[in-house]
């Protein structure tokens, strides 16, 4: 799964990594433990451009009766996401990029559970592939909200945890985000394990199981003994 994530760049550095003109988001300082429930950075395509705005982590379908359901969908399993009634018309016409420079996932081992930062070698951001939906409440007010897709492990993550994020290339991206793009075959070629070549991970601290801490200190490597 993908439960926790870091994006510790600037808005200015989103916006060009992602060729976005303008934005609505008034503010976004870096993130070093982002949690489910937060509103997080996304980007969208209108047909003509990308949109950089914020949906909140965790599902909830237009149909849902009870935003509650978001704390189940925080995910999707990319294997299945065609046939579950959450996501089928989703993944054809409402796909969206979460940003990333890390994720987080515990390695179990005979002491407990480590933290371990996954990155680029090269550090630099990724893509996440997600999907989004807007739901609206009894009073008519509009909650988007968004899911992130998982895939199996790749050689890297295989030690550390059975699923990982589908994280796109970059030639894959405008792709993804193009809506008149709704072939199951060519979109379902994208949802593989990213190269586990292009892929490193290290161990952090404990402090970022809990949601409150989020500073630098989350990401910084630490030594741990044999």
């Amino acid at each position: 799964m993908c439960g926790r994530y870091t994006i510790t760049v600037s808005l200015e550095e989103l916006m060009l990594r992602y060729w976005i003109g303008e934005t609505t988001v008034p503010f976004h300082k870096p993130k070093y433990n982002v949690a489910p429930g937060q509103m997080i950075m996304a980007i969208i395509s209108d047909g003509e451009k990308n949109k950089l705005g914020e949906l909140k982590w965790g599902l909830v379908p237009s149909w849902a009766d009870d935003p509650k359901i978001s704390n189940k969908m925080l995910n999707a399993r990319s294997e299945t996401v065609w046939d579950k009634p959450a996501f089928k018309q989703l993944i054809r016409r409402k796909r969206c990029i979460i940003p990333a420079d890390g994720f987080y996932e515990w390695r179990k081992d005979e002491v407990g559970k480590q933290p371990m930062r996954i990155t680029l070698r090269d550090r630099s951001l990724f893509s996440m592939a997600g999907l989004y939906d807007t739901w609206l409440t009894p009073e008519g007010h509009k909650l988007s909200t968004c899911t992130i897709l998982t895939t199996e492990p790749n050689e890297l993550m295989l030690p550390i945890h059975n699923r990982m994020p589908v994280i796109l290339s970059q030639e894959n991206e405008t792709i993804w985000l193009d809506r008149s793009l709704q072939d199951q075959q060519h979109l379902n070629a994208l949802l593989k394990p990213f190269p586990a070549q292009l892929l490193e991970a290290y161990p952090v601290a404990a402090a970022v199981g809990n949601v409150a801490n989020d500073n630098a200190a989350c990401i910084e490597p630490i030594r741990l003994d044999n």
